[in-house]
């Protein structure tokens, strides 16, 4: 596997690419431009020697001279680094003075000059033609070498890059200290997490919590906040699981004295009385272990749930025909309203079916109390959507019970009256409801009694 960089080496990369990038541009046009205002200056003074010499051009006759003595030709071609040469041609280039041989450019117009490079006895030279018509046509051609202007670039290179150079590295250097200075808490995070054992959920350091960059800051609170989520979350998976160890040996130990018992005796009366005990703990403790897979279900809903369009009216007549026979023996009018037409909602069927199960579950074991019991499953059309409700005419709850009954492991007074139930049935239908996009709510009934109701929002498609 390939070893990936650093973060401090990419910062530093980062950075100082772009600036040498930056650097490098921004030089160069300053060298250029400084170069191209000197090369101008060697040329406005190459021009001027051109017009000095244009000056002492005379008309002898149909001749022209040049009146200019040793000394003056000496001193106008002076110059202390190179080399300079000059020659007076007619226009048909034939040599009136000067050098022969002298690069010159072609000038059309009298008071125009041009500039060119060429090469003269082996030098490379910078020449420059001034076309003149008084006192007759005539070019003046001055030239000089290079060598000095080739000097003042390298110059200008060199006295423009190196201290910029010096300073890009001492920058460098600086930048990668700082950078490292101000990473290093995310190495000591770094430490301080991997040494750490995996139990230890202990807050970090004050130091890092403390760190000297608001970024570092932020991810060391961040670490301790899920630090606290994750020990609340052991420690509720803690309680659950000693929950459910309490509840489930219950039922066994029942089921192991039962059965004990009957082994003592040879009488089949003792035999079918206790196997009619083991079969009904052996139901509790089924129905606790059902509800505990559908928490289960519940608390990973959003990455398994299959949201589809149902007709809820039709579920629930499917619901209530199933749990018929359950309350016909205990003598309970269940009916149903509002379940004629079709309904269409967005839901999971078996997250639907699970709420009405455990509705009705709760309402055949503790909403009974009436000497005529009746429960009633209702669906009712709003006007954004539906209304589920499952309500009895039993006793109802106490308002402590009904801010209470929506958490796990808590028993209402029915309940804990009969010591039945370990208190997950209203907890799951909370969960499905809120993966489903909806609320339950309990409420009292005025003539008395207890109303569990559900709002879902109504299908778009059905709607449509």
């Amino acid at each position: 596997m390939t070893a990936k960089p650093s973060l401090r080496l990419r910062l530093v990369r980062h950075v100082l690419v772009p600036l040498v990038a930056t650097w490098a541009l921004g030089t160069s046009i300053a060298v250029l431009i400084a170069h191209h205002f000197a090369v101008r200056a060697f040329d406005r003074a190459l021009l001027d020697d051109a017009y000095d010499v244009a000056t002492h051009v005379q008309a002898s006759g149909d001749q022209l001279t040049v009146s200019l003595t040793a000394e003056e030709m000496s001193a106008i071609l002076f110059d202390q680094s190179e080399k300079q040469y000059f020659a007076v041609l007619r226009p048909d280039g034939t040599l009136i003075a000067g050098q022969a041989g002298l690069p010159a450019a072609h000038v059309a117009a009298a008071g125009e000059h041009e500039f060119e490079d060429g090469a003269f006895e082996g030098h490379v030279v910078r020449a420059v033609s001034l076309r003149s018509d008084r006192p007759k046509p005539y070019i003046v051609v001055m030239a000089q070498t290079t060598a000095s202007r080739q000097q003042l670039l390298e110059q200008l290179l060199l006295y423009s890059a190196a201290p910029q150079a010096a300073l890009l590295a001492l920058l460098a250097w600086w930048l990668r200290r700082r950078i490292r200075d101000d990473l290093d808490p995310l190495a000591q995070l770094q430490e301080a997490i991997g040494s750490r054992h995996g139990a230890d959920l202990a807050p970090l350091p004050r130091t890092l919590q403390d760190a000297s960059t608001r970024e570092v800051e932020r991810i060391a609170q961040a670490i301790d906040s899920l630090f606290v989520r994750l020990q609340e979350s052991l420690q509720a998976q803690r309680e659950f699981a000693g929950t459910v160890a309490h509840e489930l040996r219950t039922p066994l130990a029942g089921i192991r004295a039962q059965a004990a018992f009957a082994l003592a005796h040879d009488d089949a009366s003792v035999w079918r009385e206790q196997l009619e005990g083991i079969a009904h703990a052996e139901q509790r403790a089924s129905r606790l272990v059902d509800q505990l897979l559908a928490l289960a279900r519940a608390d990973e809903g959003r990455v398994s749930l299959a949201m589809e369009t149902l007709d809820l009216a039709g579920l629930a007549r499917e619901v209530v025909l199933r749990w018929v026979p359950q309350a016909h023996p205990l003598g309970v009018d269940l009916g149903a309203e509002g379940l004629e037409e079709p309904v269409f909602v967005r839901g999971d069927r078996a997250m639907l079916e699970g709420i009405l199960n455990n509705l009705l579950d709760n309402a055949l074991r503790y909403g009974t109390g009436n000497p005529e019991p009746r429960i009633t499953v209702a669906l009712k059309r709003l006007a954004q959507g539906v209304e589920l409700s499952v309500r009895d005419n039993g006793k109802g709850l106490t308002p402590a019970d009904i801010n209470q009954l929506k958490k796990r492991w808590v028993r209402g007074a029915p309940g804990r009256h009969v010591g039945e139930g370990a208190g997950l049935g209203l907890a799951i239908v909370v969960r499905y409801a809120d993966l489903l996009g909806a609320r339950l709510e309990l409420s009292n009934i005025a003539e008395g009694g207890l109303r569990a109701q559900i709002e879902f929002a109504q299908s778009q498609d059905a709607a449509q």
